[in-house]
């Protein structure tokens, strides 16, 4: 579904970029991303914080976040078994806290991810996973299918 939607390898888009520099700022955290999950790597849509535009899916924290449409929240990737050894916690850019978003199109099917990432242990609130929920779904109302219709979920 994800190659159907075409938007891996797009143009960054002015709306999508602003919500992650809104994201970033109100939950302070140093990465904010839209990142879209394929079969062998996570893209980034929209950054803040990291100057690369993709990762191997195999270090990717949002793969583990399509599972469910649930927020999924790491306090601290050092005591996490899934994540304690993962390179992007152990080297640059040392992740710690993660918080994503899954960003489910209209048929049901997680495509990636709207997630923030600190460099130190955190935890989220109720308040806070409202909002960030509500940050995701701006998200998946900006993404397009390919006729133009907005894909909400």
């Amino acid at each position: 579904m994800l190659h159907e939607l075409l938007l891996l390898d797009t143009p960054p888009e002015q709306r999508l970029d602003k919500i992650v520099e809104f994201a970033s700022t109100e939950f302070e955290v140093p990465i904010c991303l839209i990142s879209l999950v394929d079969t062998n790597r996570q893209w980034f849509k929209a950054r803040v914080g990291v100057d690369v535009c993709e990762t191997s899916r195999d270090v990717s924290f949002c793969a583990h976040a399509l599972g469910g449409d649930a927020v999924l929240v790491i306090p601290d990737a050092l005591l996490d078994p899934r994540f304690h050894d993962n390179p992007m916690v152990t080297g640059e850019p040392h992740i710690r806290f993660y918080a994503g978003a899954p960003l489910i199109m209209r048929d049901g099917l997680a495509i990636g991810t709207l997630c923030l990432i600190d460099t130190r242990p955190r935890t989220i609130d109720a308040v806070g996973l409202a909002i960030l929920s509500s940050l995701r779904d701006l998200v998946v109302l900006e993404l397009k299918s390919p006729d133009g219709e907005a894909l909400d979920g």
